[in-house]
């Protein structure tokens, strides 16, 4: 296989990676040449038996001599690359016709490896300390959000539409202040807004991969520079978040999963089969055939602009109805796409009812595909929705779900005891314990329990509950909505009732001015309590205190306690006990961390999901879930005509 490098810098043509003393092709190229785009040099003319657009200096022998005065396809290439943040051999940023013009002829043979690099990173944690620039504009961002209620439209079709259906998101922590009107879309709308979508879905489909991109790459500086603290601003007052978690989700987690998106979209359109001298295969990866619901949650405003801009950005439409818990965010991203670029009936933007979504997208002709994060219950009935239509659609739809989880740390006599109370108190309380990772259950040595006790009790007394707008120091703040409040306040009762449990600290509750629940740890000394089974999404950790030497059949007892398989956590210095814990916990998280807290996985470096009921494990923040919503075509293009329909052996 022969291998390319990316020895371009500045504006010297090394496209082939040569270097100096190979010809002149080290020597400085005219610098237009790097934003030429490709369908301009590719018109370019070309001397009898030269390819167009072919660089004009000396090539190696090998090469076609092309024709003077056109400038370098394999720089115009990177010239785009450029402009898209890519670092790409330069063959690969080529089509496939202008790739064989390029490298056809005596090397036809070669297996070319189709590299492309998209330099992206994880966007930076800012920190908002006192007198931080970030800090004063988030200032700003929330007063201007003092008292007011923002109006948020349907938008079908690219037109905002407003029925009579009007809703109201309330502020967790002060529920007085209505922060967003919006309103329903009915049977009918939603009708409409499938057919909008439909009338684009080929046009949309058949935009390069290079242009959808790019909206997501502006989309993306947007929020990380002048939208940044806007964003941050109505997560915090919609959703209740401290400005940090608001800073970790609306800000650093979708900024990365709309730049990695981008970069694995463009990664895999230059993943091609090999070819061979007398045929050309490639890959088409298109947009799925119909339509794919959006369904998304209110824990995090980068899911709702991943589960929408995903499958948009592989080409498809999208139907996105967002949590009503989370308007004002979720409004404010599309808002951001679309002036990033994103043609308006791309994504619809449809609040609605939810049985009455689930009910018509499932029953469209068109449906194609489900995005959704939501509860167990509600996934298992859209399931079986599309199983009951599934005569009516032309293709079988893909179903992608994440549904939460009864997250665990295992604790061995061997682990730290500081990184143990630090990442519990963490991952079972920011954010209220709302997050689909947060640590429920905690599995404790009885050599190690008095320790860890003492410590998480001392450490619970400095946890401050209140309103995070007012004050900074704020570690988390009220839970979403009134349904919440009243079903953690009946997990606590249940723990204060039940003879198997006790309340170690925290449990109060109170609704007066926003959905205010205490962190609470529960210990139990019955292990398959329902209260160590099933999940609670709110701010209580129950701990069970096992025999140290019995640490085998915990691991066991964590595997089979739970029906979900979301994330959890081993702590444990002892190499072969985590090992162990590894084998025997294989199944029981998609999320498995080791001497580190259960929450907080970063876009492409840990990509997120689990399985058993806690969803289809698809990967968000990774490659392999962008290849949920393409239908990839392989194509075969023979060069050498048929001559005979026998075999060899026949003759």
């Amino acid at each position: 296989m022969l291998e390319r490098g990316e020895g371009v810098s500045g504006t010297v043509c090394d496209p082939w990676g040569m270097g100096a003393g190979d010809g002149d092709w080290d020597k400085p190229h005219p610098a237009a040449a790097w934003g030429a785009p490709l369908d301009v040099l590719a018109l370019g003319g070309a001397a009898a038996g030269s390819p167009p657009g072919i660089c004009s200096r000396s090539p190696p022998p090998e090469m076609v001599q092309p024709t003077s005065g056109v400038p370098c396809l394999a720089c115009a290439a990177l010239g785009l690359a450029r402009r898209l943040r890519v670092r790409a051999a330069p063959e690969a940023m080529l089509l496939p016709p202008l790739r064989r013009a390029l490298l056809g002829g005596p090397r036809a043979g070669l297996r070319w490896q189709h590299r492309i690099a998209v330099e992206v990173t994880n966007e930076p944690i800012l920190e908002f300390k006192q007198g931080s620039p970030e800090r004063a504009a988030l200032q700003k961002a929330l007063n201007d959000l003092k008292g007011k209620t923002e109006a948020i439209p349907c938008v079908v079709g690219g037109e905002e539409v407003w029925t009579s259906d009007v809703r109201y998101q309330l502020s967790p922590f002060n529920h007085s202040h209505k922060v967003a009107k919006f309103c329903y879309a009915g049977k009918d709308l939603l009708n409409k807004a499938i057919n909008a979508a439909m009338a684009v879905r080929k046009e949309w489909d058949l935009k390069p991969v290079q242009e959808r991109a790019q909206i997501f790459f502006k989309a993306a500086d947007m929020l990380s520079g002048p939208r940044r603290a806007e964003m941050l601003a109505k997560t915090m007052i919609g959703q209740g978040k401290t400005v940090m978690q608001a800073e970790i989700d609306a800000a650093a987690e979708l900024i990365d999963f709309f730049r990695f998106n981008a970069k694995y979209a463009l990664e895999l359109e230059n993943s091609q089969p090999i070819s061979v001298p007398i045929s050309t295969n490639s890959m088409v990866y298109r947009g799925l055939e119909g339509f794919v619901a959006a369904v998304s949650p209110f824990n995090f405003t980068a899911i709702g602009g991943n589960l929408a801009g995903a499958p948009a950005l592989m080409g498809n439409v999208v139907l996105w109805k967002p949590s009503d818990a989370a308007m004002l965010s979720s409004f404010t991203i599309y808002r951001i796409l679309l002036e990033a670029g994103l043609p308006p009936n791309v994504i619809q933007f449809v609040p609605a009812d939810g049985a009455l979504f689930g009910d018509t997208v499932t029953s469209s002709e068109h449906f194609c595909g489900l995005n959704f994060t939501g509860s167990v219950p509600t996934f298992k009935h859209l399931w079986k929705q599309v199983s009951e239509n599934l005569d009516r659609y032309r293709t079988f739809p893909r179903l992608a779900g994440e549904c939460g989880g009864k997250n665990f740390h295992f604790v061995h006599s061997s682990a730290d005891v500081p990184s143990v109370v630090n990442g519990t108190l963490r991952s079972a309380f920011e954010y209220s314990g709302q997050k689909c990772s947060a640590c429920s259950r905690l599995y404790a040595p009885d050599s190690l329990w008095p320790q860890i006790k003492a410590k998480l009790l001392e450490e619970h007394g400095k946890i401050k509950v209140g309103d995070p707008a007012q004050d900074f120091a704020t570690f988390f703040s009220a839970v979403i909505d009134d349904k919440s409040f009243a079903r953690i306040k009946k997990w606590i009762q249940h723990a204060k009732t039940s003879p198997n449990l006790s309340i170690l600290a925290g449990g109060t509750c109170d609704d007066t001015v926003g959905y205010f629940v205490e962190p609470c740890i529960v210990e139990s000394k019955d292990p398959k309590d329902p209260i160590m089974e099933e999940e609670i999404f709110g701010p209580v950790l129950t701990v069970y205190v096992y025999p140290e030497k019995q640490y085998k059949e915990i691991l066991q007892l964590i595997d089979t306690t739970s029906p979900y398989g979301l994330t959890g956590a081993v702590f444990a210095q002892d190499k072969n006990v985590i090992q162990e814990a590894r084998t025997l916990l294989r199944n029981a998280a998609g999320n498995f961390y080791i001497n580190d807290k259960s929450t907080g996985a970063i876009v492409a470096q840990q990509p997120f999901g689990g399985a058993r009921i806690s969803g289809t494990n698809d990967k968000p923040g990774s490659p392999y879930y962008l290849l949920r919503w393409t239908s990839p075509q392989a194509i075969k293009e023979t060069h050498v005509p048929l001559g005979d329909w026998q075999y060899a052996y026949m003759q």
